[in-house]
């Protein structure tokens, strides 16, 4: 039996660890041919190792257009296409109104939406029809959290960029949409909770479903959106939350 992606030439930006290691694991699983970027060269080699099915990393940060340059040069001349775009990577930092400064805020957009636009850009001359993209959202773009208002616009940007870009793409056939987490047990998350007593108990208070997500979960959604299935899915948001912010 024919696997969903087999031969698929997939990139994930920010996938050695979290929710892009997960995603790309489970790409891998179905037969793609795996690119991944992430900025530690360690890391990068570790997660390929874990991904297995020829995977490749290209270091580099999705801030810097060169590096985007350099990733899209080795997918040219390894199989001229490109079939699935998951422009995972990006960053959370906190800070309270009164306290952002030009760093903090320029981190932010230009990993968070700067490199989403570049890796996206960046990849069409590659795609053609049949081709999907998949944006890293974030519940935070859809509610209010304290001390997380630059982040939140970030991922309030990619929403936007779902819906323009299905309309600017839909002569060529090339998909856009949007997957936004909620909470997920990542190991950066699970950091968190560990220096922050009363964060865990207070998330899963808050979630309909009373627990956090599995980063494989939240790769799932990746899939579908990114396979056939979801042919007539475009311009969409698709909450993989427990429910927190519909209800």
């Amino acid at each position: 039996m024919a696997k969903r992606f087999e031969d698929k030439v997939v990139v994930i930006t920010g996938g050695t660890d979290g929710i892009g290691l997960a995603t790309a694991k489970a790409f891998a699983g179905e037969g793609a041919l795996i690119y991944i970027t992430g900025r530690n060269g360690e890391r990068l080699h570790a997660a390929i190792s874990e991904i297995g099915n020829g995977a490749v990393g290209v270091q580099g940060d999705v801030s810097n257009a060169a590096d985007l340059e350099r990733l899209y040069a080795r997918i040219r001349s390894d199989h001229d296409r490109v079939d699935v775009v998951y422009a995972n990577a990006g960053i959370s930092e906190s800070a309270s109104l009164d306290e952002i400064e030009d760093a903090h805020f320029d981190r932010l957009f230009d990993i968070n939406v700067r490199g989403t636009v570049y890796t996206v850009q960046k990849a069409l001359p590659l795609m053609s029809a049949g081709g999907s993209i998949v944006l890293a959202g974030s519940g935070a773009g859809s509610k209010g959290f304290a001390n997380l208002s630059v982040y939140s616009a970030t991922k309030a940007a990619i929403r936007s960029f779902a819906r323009t870009w299905t309309v600017d793409l839909k002569d060529r056939g090339i998909r856009v949409n949007v997957v936004s987490p909620g909470m997920v047990l990542t190991p950066a998350m699970k950091t968190y909770l560990q220096s922050n007593d009363g964060a865990e108990a207070w998330m899963m208070g808050t979630i309909p479903f009373g627990r956090l997500a599995e980063a494989d979960e939240i790769a799932k959604a990746v899939m579908f959106l990114a396979s056939d299935e979801s042919s007539f899915v475009g311009g969409a948001e698709l909450m993989v939350d427990g429910g927190f912010v519909a209800v």
